[in-house]
């Protein structure tokens, strides 16, 4: 164990991250499985920006925060998955303190950045069912750019009060995160201070990032349905819904378990539990986003068959 000495404190210069298991067999199969996952997630991501980039029927804003959105899943689960891959066939699973710093703060960007991104994505959907024939004119290049933007900034912002609050705190010893990666809930374990403020400061962080979209989403959806409700043809309101159910699909998969995560209190946390609900928003959600938006939207499909000359999509 190494230890660097600052502001009086004995502080740890690398972590060693427990990850899964101590079993070498066990982490073989792992391995594999969250290679398979991980290559997964990269190609099918990958299609759709392209897919999206390529053929301009997809040139609408629906689409464009579709293609952001798979850019930013194909970064997070990056920001993790090879460097626990790597730890998992290797037998030193360490990570510096300005490793650990930078991958905390590059996953809580792209996590707050994606949470974010979904509230707009019902506002489009809004818009699109709501207001149809303002619809190009209220979601504007400029208006859809912005969110964008806002939205990355608010999760810059955000993450420094996060990485912050965290790395403020001295870390005398032991170095060992019973984690895969450098997460906040995670490495706030191993301070030899109080966490008491932490936990205020997550709760309500927690609050504002993931309830306040949430409410947007909600929000936009009770329009939405309103608005549904009123189309006279059974056809027309199905052809509505099925352009939210994706939209609806994702948000729950990957707000729900980090939900759970971050607005709960660090003593209640458990260790594994919090690895199976950091699994499944940073890498689950991410390796089944482009299978939910492919299988229901026949505009992705006929990009693809048209790009690969395989056939035609039936209307």
């Amino acid at each position: 164990m190494k230890f660097s000495s600052w502001e009086n404190h004995s502080s740890v210069s690398e972590f060693v991250l427990l990850g899964f298991s101590r079993d070498s067999n066990i982490n073989i199969i792992l391995f594999n499985i969250f290679l398979f996952l991980y290559l997964s997630t990269l190609v099918g991501n990958g299609l759709i920006v392209t897919l999206i980039h390529m053929d301009s029927r997809l040139h609408t804003p629906m689409y464009f925060f579709l293609r952001v959105l798979s850019m930013l899943d194909m970064s997070y689960v990056t920001t993790t998955v090879p460097q626990m891959l790597v730890h998992l066939v290797s037998r030193k699973k360490t990570i510096s303190y300005f490793g650990c710093v930078t991958q905390m703060f590059t996953f809580l960007v792209l996590g707050i950045t994606e949470g974010w991104l979904f509230s707009v994505m019902a506002y489009d959907r809004y818009v699109a069912i709501c207001h149809p024939l303002r619809y190009k004119v209220i979601m504007s290049p400029w208006l859809c750019g912005a969110m964008v933007v806002f939205c990355g900034l608010w999760g810059v912002s955000c993450s420094l009060v996060y990485v912050v609050f965290t790395m403020r705190l001295p870390y005398c010893g032991p170095n060992e995160i019973n984690h895969f990666f450098c997460e906040v809930p995670a490495v706030l374990k191993l301070a030899c201070a109080d966490t008491s403020l932490n936990d205020r400061v997550d709760f309500i962080l927690g609050f504002i990032l993931l309830l306040v979209p949430l409410s947007f989403i909600l929000a936009s959806y009770i329009r939405i349905f309103a608005t549904i409700l009123t189309i006279p043809s059974t056809q027309g309101r199905l052809k509505a819904f099925s352009t939210c159910a994706s939209h609806i699909t994702v948000v729950t998969m990957f707000c729900g378990p980090a939900m759970f995560m971050y607005m709960n209190p660090g003593a209640d946390a458990s260790p594994e539990r919090d690895k199976k609900l950091a699994l499944f928003y940073n890498v689950i959600s991410a390796f089944l986003n482009p299978i939910i938006y492919s299988l229901r939207n026949k505009d992705v499909k006929r990009a693809f068959l048209k790009l690969t000359g395989w056939g035609r999509v039936s209307e």
